[in-house]
């Protein structure tokens, strides 16, 4: 029962091998941080059984008025709601705040799309409030 970073010790069909233009900064990323390893900036759970468990992005920090959240966090509250089977957080640009407070992207159990609206939307910023904090509580919910 292990938590740390996920790195890949080899490399595989498929996986990216630069950022366009700018391969300075696809290795300061991706390569730097652990050498000999592919970095994949996700956060990962190894039970003593040996199964994985990602628990999300390392790198994804919102700061919304000076308080630096991160996405996962958010994410995890959220899924404890029993309408939610998944969704993501993410941050956007906000003159005053440096970034707004982030939209909820989900995705849902089976449920009728009229629960989906308002209320849904309204019980989530609740959870966040409660489990987390009133800046935390997103602007937007977006089923998807």
């Amino acid at each position: 029962n292990i938590s740390g970073a996920l790195c890949i010790s080899q490399a595989w069909p498929g996986m990216a091998r630069t950022i366009y233009n700018d391969h300075k900064r696809f290795l300061e990323t991706y390569l730097t941080p652990y050498p000999g390893f592919f970095f994949t900036g996700d956060g990962v759970y190894r039970t003593s059984e040996g199964y994985y468990q990602l628990t999300g992005r390392l790198d994804d920090i919102i700061n919304i008025s000076g308080h630096r959240l991160g996405t996962a966090e958010v994410e995890d509250v959220v899924n404890h709601h029993v309408a939610v089977a998944e969704s993501a957080v993410i941050g956007y640009p906000h003159e005053i705040k440096g970034e707004g407070k982030m939209p909820v992207f989900l995705s849902l159990k089976c449920l009728s799309w009229g629960y989906c609206t308002a209320t849904l939307a309204a019980e989530l910023r609740e959870l966040i409030s409660k489990k987390i904090a009133k800046y935390a509580a997103p602007e937007y919910v977006q089923v998807t």
